[in-house]
């Protein structure tokens, strides 16, 4: 295969270069040989090193076993950013069983949806405030026959509120499940083609689904990974200090943080949510290295007001994933912090990598950068997925790789659809430029058509982070008299700033975006909903707008108050 972007690799880094597949125990078992006493994780000031990991890992797996939660069982994990996560991730894998992430931000709804759908009958849990009552009423509901409860304060207490379990046998403390088990005389035998993971995405047209993510899948993610960040490392030859804020049941957060930087020996700086100050103070004070990132994340930062007299001179890696990064606001932490913030794409069902840029290579302002290792990727027409467009030319991004899911649980016919052949269509909607710099221009379900034209909300959405006022932006399709639909702005303005009206961002805009692109109606809001990950989330603002038709009033004012 010939590839274009291949030129601006890392040193030494080819596109063919070999992916090595595995199961993730036998990762955690390398890394606790390979590092010992090391710090893997560090939380709430305490380390944890890579040998208490895997002997926490091997009971928490030796107590699933004696309770029969081995191979072909589905275990859930309703866990916060505490080490209890990668307890029993690691814990419950080694048993055979395969995990199921569950979100503590998701409704009710969603999550028993995922129970049911992915015949989860234990689930491991949390006594804080935050988790135990959702975990409660599931149990109440039938939906569990056995709660497992891990304790805050095992892990040092900090106030947080936490409750007592009620009475009953099948709900049991963490403490008391291992108890007094012992490893088996042998463990299974994990392949590295069995279902690791059942991560739910998805759910904008429906109940979410999940992807089937194999050992092998997620072993060649973490390669493709070390592989691109390979002479990097070397020519800084340190143990990394990376921060982790993005949530461990999030794909991002799981295989850039947890799994990769455990196979590498770096040190984990996990925190249990994300706090501006407490991120700029681990890089000024503690010299963190790396901080992986979302945009809403890096909107924070750039906009703190004691950014520009922080020492941050410890950070060399400094990345933004999970939705697409406005160029605005990369654009104002480098004139801040002199670093260099760029993005890169990925999806659940990719395991995250995708695509990435490299340390040095051709300015791209809005490219979301260069396929990884491993993986094709190319674009078809949004009428034809087996038609492939020349450069330059916009459609549905396709990609093939060993870090790609084979489909989505009890999920035939839609699994079947995602597919052209061995590639999988990502929804996604972009081009690649003669460089193989890939663009993403929106997603395949966000498009609106707008008077026979395509217009695409995340075009519209960066253009309109460069207005002064706007701190945070979403842009969602809305029915139209005239023109079928039209874009309407959601904006969060900063603080201080003065509203306007739809008539004066139009102005504002008129130049940088098309006059088919320009939003027919504003409306100002105190708060823009988010994902679990922290990304802005469309879906939930539709949601919480049902079928919006723009007025003459609000196309005249722009929502103004």
């Amino acid at each position: 295969m010939t590839y274009p972007g291949e030129k601006f690799y890392p040193q030494g880094l080819f596109w063919n270069a070999p992916i090595a597949r595995g199961t993730l125990p036998d990762l955690l078992s390398k890394a606790a040989a390979d590092f010992g006493d090391r710090t893997s994780i560090e939380f709430r000031d305490r380390p944890h090193s890579f040998n208490a990991l895997e002997t926490r890992a091997e009971i928490a797996a030796a107590a699933f076993l004696r309770a029969g939660y081995g191979r072909g069982t589905s275990i859930g994990l309703f866990l916060g950013n505490t080490p209890d996560h990668p307890v029993n991730f690691f814990g419950a894998l080694k048993a055979g069983a395969r995990l199921v992430h569950l979100s503590p931000l998701d409704g009710e709804r969603a999550l028993s949806h995922k129970l049911s759908d992915s015949g989860t009958r234990v689930l491991v849990t949390s006594n804080l405030a935050a988790l135990l009552p959702m975990a409660l009423k599931f149990f109440d509901k039938g939906l569990l026959d056995k709660l497992i409860v891990c304790e805050d304060d095992e892990w040092g207490a900090v106030g947080t509120p936490q409750l007592p379990l009620p009475a009953h046998p099948a709900i049991v403390t963490f403490r008391q499940f291992v108890e007094g088990a012992a490893p088996p005389a042998q463990w299974p035998a994990i392949s590295p083609d069995d279902v690791a993971l059942l991560q739910y995405t998805g759910g904008t047209t429906g109940l979410p689904k999940g992807a089937m993510l194999s050992h092998s899948n997620l072993t060649s993610a973490v390669s493709i990974y070390t592989a691109w960040g390979a002479a990097a490392r070397a020519e800084r030859n340190v143990v990394e200090r990376v921060i982790c804020v993005l949530p461990l049941f999030h794909i991002y957060a799981l295989t850039v943080i947890l799994l990769s930087r455990i196979s590498l020996g770096d040190v984990i700086s996990l925190h249990q949510r994300f706090d501006t100050n407490a991120v700029l103070n681990d890089i000024e004070i503690k010299r963190a290295t790396v901080f992986p990132g979302v945009p809403t994340m890096w909107i924070a930062i750039a906009g703190d007001p004691t950014l520009e007299k922080r020492d941050l001179s410890s950070l060399v890696v400094a990345g933004s994933g999970g939705a697409p990064l406005p160029d605005e606001v990369a654009r104002l932490f480098e004139q801040k912090t002199g670093l260099k913030l760029k993005s890169g794409w990925g999806m659940t069902e990719t395991c995250s990598p995708g695509t990435a840029h490299p340390a040095i290579g051709p300015a791209k302002p809005g490219s979301i950068g260069l396929m990884m290792p491993g993986i094709e990727m190319d674009v078809v027409a949004l009428d034809d997925p087996a038609k492939v467009l020349a450069s330059g030319a916009t459609g549905e991004i396709r990609i093939r790789g060993p870090n790609v899911t084979r489909g989505y649980w009890n999920r035939e016919q839609e699994s079947a659809g995602s597919f052209v052949g061995d590639h999988f269509l990502t929804g996604d909607i972009g081009y690649m430029d003669d460089d193989g710099y890939f663009y993403l221009v929106d997603r395949k379900k966000d498009m609106i058509i707008s008077g026979g034209f395509n217009v695409y909300p995340q075009m519209i959405e960066q253009a309109i982070y460069e207005h002064p006022g706007v701190h945070e932006v979403i842009v969602i399709g809305v029915t139209d008299p005239y023109r079928g639909e039209a874009a309407k702005a959601f904006i969060k303005l900063r603080p201080g700033a003065v509203p306007f009206t739809a008539d004066e961002l139009r102005d504002f805009l008129t130049g940088k975006l098309g006059k088919h692109e320009l939003p027919a109606a504003v409306e100002f809001v105190d708060d823009l909903p988010r994902t679990a990950v922290g990304k802005l989330s469309r879906h939930a603002l539709r949601a919480q707008h049902p079928s919006p038709t723009i007025s003459q009033q609000q196309t005249a004012t722009g929502g103004r108050p």
